[in-house]
């Protein structure tokens, strides 16, 4: 452990391409947290597994979210970016959290209530289970701080009850209770103006789109539904297009379109052209390292093993420690 404020753990589902909800509510927090802690982030792709019925996409959805990852600022020479399956300790971790985890406690997480309404015909084991590798991926690393969001409070505080329930049982104080970061990041609403970006709706906005691709996407938002033409005037507090603008666009364009949309001195196509250009300029210079990026793939996969081997043993040490705490033969005799 370094000299910063402790240990940072989080993961994500191998999604393929990042778009703009994942970037401000997730990946900008990874690369600033790099500053004041030692930072290790995965890609979960066993996770993803419980929801999947295939699985084939799932080995280059890893790549392009690793791509994404990297172009964006996590230096693997600052934290450990690696594939949850390449570290297998944190399923055994897992089987031996298991038996501390009360069954009608996971089955009744909001999470899992919510997984089962969309996913009727797959609840499956893993589902249930869930929270436990969530826990195992925690506390394998040692970790003292999780950045979650409102809607991971409940499985963090799952986490928190496991090791208080795995270190009185076994009389240690092995694993660490991890502390909650809760992380705050604007609310980014699809290009339909109603729910939150997401894939599966096809509302996103990728990070790694091409100017032109950025720009169609913008030009088919929805913006006030009460502007039907071009000398109506509009009310920017209700235009998905405008609350954008507050985060791409400069603070005194930000005003200028304010009053003028009010006025209808500006029209929703220039209002989202302008939109676009912002986009695309914010964007440019990470899109200019991951296309360097993507023409070392070989690279990219070399940082994730690097990665995998800086985590196992981690991993592997914490695995002695819980072994011996629970009492099971040891492995190996000095």
């Amino acid at each position: 452990m370094s000299d910063k404020k402790g240990r940072v753990f989080s993961g994500a589902r191998p999604t393929g391409r990042q778009h703009l909800g994942n970037y401000f509510g997730a990946i900008q927090n990874y690369v600033a947290l790099q500053q004041d802690y030692d930072c290790v982030y995965c890609i979960v792709d066993v996770h993803a597994l419980t929801t999947m019925e295939t699985t084939e996409n799932i080995r280059q959805n890893t790549l392009e979210m690793a791509l994404d990852w990297l172009a964006a600022g996590i230096d693997p020479a600052q934290s450990i970016l690696f594939v949850q399956s390449h570290v297998p300790q944190v399923l055994e971790l897992h089987t031996y959290l298991s038996m501390v985890s009360p069954l009608g406690k996971l089955s009744e997480l909001p999470n899992f209530k919510e997984e089962v309404k969309n996913h009727p015909n797959n609840v499956n084991y893993g589902l249930l289970g869930y929270p436990v590798l969530m826990t195992s991926d925690i506390v394998l690393y040692k970790t003292n701080v999780v950045p979650v969001g409102v809607d991971q409070q409940s499985h963090l505080e799952f986490a928190r009850e496991t090791v208080r329930s795995f270190n009185y049982r076994y009389q240690t104080d092995v694993l660490i209770e991890p502390q909650m970061k809760l992380t705050a990041f604007p609310k980014i609403l699809g290009t339909d103006g109603k729910a939150k970006m997401s894939k599966s709706l096809d509302n996103h906005i990728e990070m790694a789109s091409t100017p032109e691709e950025t720009t169609q996407r913008v030009m088919s938002m929805l913006t006030d539904p009460q502007r039907l033409r071009r000398t109506d005037p509009g009310d920017p507090d209700v235009c998905n297009v405008y609350s954008l603008h507050k985060i791409f666009s400069k603070p005194e364009d930000v005003e200028r379109i304010n009053r003028e949309c009010r006025t209808a001195e500006i029209g929703c196509v220039q209002c989202k052209r302008l939109l676009a250009e912002n986009i695309n300029s914010y964007f440019a210079p990470y899109r200019e390292k991951r296309a360097a990026l993507e023409e070392k793939e070989d690279e990219v996969w070399d940082i994730l093993a690097d990665g995998a081997k800086r985590a196992s043993a981690i991993a592997e040490q914490t695995m002695i420690e819980v072994r011996d705490a629970i009492g099971l033969a040891p492995r190996q005799r000095a």
